[in-house]
């Protein structure tokens, strides 16, 4: 099973540069996604990774050896594709077959006649129709191997190219937001078989989605994509709770980190008694920054009983949970903090039963606070000198 590396890989397709100085590694038996909006290059860097797309520039290394030139016949990955790519004209069970019956494949097969011979000679062939069957079983397929893909439900559809996949029994699996055609529940369910497949098989999977949800319950460790760029690479847990910027901070989460552009005034250093922040006393001057907290690190409070006087003016009722958005009111000072965004989010458990327009505060322990640069976005420390 192959370690990756990328080492500056970029991708250009004339002038426009879709991957930028890609700089990863990816280990050996782990599930890591890629994840980002459309068009950041994710499916592009999953397609360099397989040999479709040639590499600009940089080294991609299979087990520390460059395999830019590889065909892709030498890297033995299997690749699952968005839109399934079954053929129309065959059943479930030659569907599935196929990797193995061309990886038996000779040159002459393929005349006209021969071709038709060969096929339905290697279909039969017992080491093929064993496998064939094995996999149809392991992603319960079995009572649907005489189907055409016509006949099958968009889940039952995703089984059969998972399964094709799988047959050859691959070094690497590819799969490029298998899961985007399906609805809810499928995706719920789907989410769970292949995380069961990644620790049966114990391969490598590499993953590509822009659903934050597939990639927080699956993966590893998540690389977030934006532009061509890597914006962070880690754990989901640390990417959640430590975002290296605000467009990570705004991506992760949901609804997502409540990001408000504050001035810390020079003639109070602290927030809630505890961030300390370091200013010079002969330039009195505000300090920029944006404040970041996740809903529910936040807490609801009574009118006055918090330090940020708010209303209520959206409730999003989620059954073991609500998601309150509030409106801060016009004076909106915290000790040191002066806050410049009118809503925030607050996630409470049950059910409050607030009204609409009903006044409220909002509160917040400053061990929960992260801080980010007001121009470049990257996650900052304020500490005392």
């Amino acid at each position: 099973m192959p370690a990756l590396t990328f080492n500056n890989v970029s991708k250009s397709f004339g002038d426009n540069t879709v991957i930028k100085a890609f700089n990863a590694e990816i280990h050996d038996g782990e599930f890591l996604v890629l994840l980002g909006p459309s068009g950041c290059g994710k499916s592009t860097l999953l397609r360099m990774i397989a040999g479709l797309s040639d590499i600009t520039s940089g080294q991609l290394l299979f087990d520390k050896i460059v395999a830019n030139d590889w065909e892709p016949k030498q890297r033995g990955v299997a690749f699952v594709f968005q839109s399934y790519a079954l053929y129309p004209h065959m059943t479930v069970r030659e569907n599935i077959a196929f990797p193995l019956i061309m990886d038996a494949f000779k040159k002459w097969y393929h005349l006209p006649i021969v071709n038709i011979v060969a096929r339905h000679r290697l279909m039969r062939r017992k080491d093929i129709s064993d496998r064939t069957l094995q996999m149809a079983r392991q992603l319960e397929l079995e009572p649907l191997l005489d189907r055409r893909p016509s006949g099958l439900s968009g889940g039952q559809r995703q089984r059969v190219a998972l399964a094709r996949a799988l047959v050859r029994n691959p070094a690497l699996y590819l799969l490029d937001e298998p899961l985007s055609n399906l609805d809810a529940k499928l995706r719920t369910q789907m989410r769970s078989e292949i995380s069961a497949l990644h620790h049966k098989v114990a391969k490598t999977f590499v993953y590509v989605t822009h659903d934050q949800v597939e990639a927080m319950t699956m993966a590893n460790r998540i690389i977030i994509m934006d532009k061509g760029i890597v914006q962070q690479v880690d754990t989901p847990d640390e990417i959640y709770d430590n975002p290296a910027n605000t467009f990570v901070a705004k991506f992760i989460g949901s609804p997502p980190m409540n990001l408000i552009p504050a001035s810390i005034r020079p003639d109070g250093l602290k927030l809630a008694g505890q961030i300390a922040v370091a200013h010079d006393a002969a330039k009195p001057t505000r300090r920029e920054a944006t404040f970041g907290i996740r809903p529910e690190k936040l807490r609801l409070k009574a009118k006055g009983e918090g330090r940020l006087p708010a209303r209520v003016s959206i409730i999003e009722r989620l059954g073991a949970e609500t998601v309150i958005g509030c409106s801060l009111v016009t004076d909106r000072k915290s000790d040191d903090l002066l806050i410049e965004q009118d809503l925030v989010f607050v996630r409470v458990s049950g059910n409050p039963r607030m009204q609409i327009g009903e006044a409220c505060s909002v509160d917040y322990g400053a061990e929960d606070v992260l801080w980010f640069d007001s121009d470049s976005g990257e996650r900052i420390s304020l500490k005392s000198e």
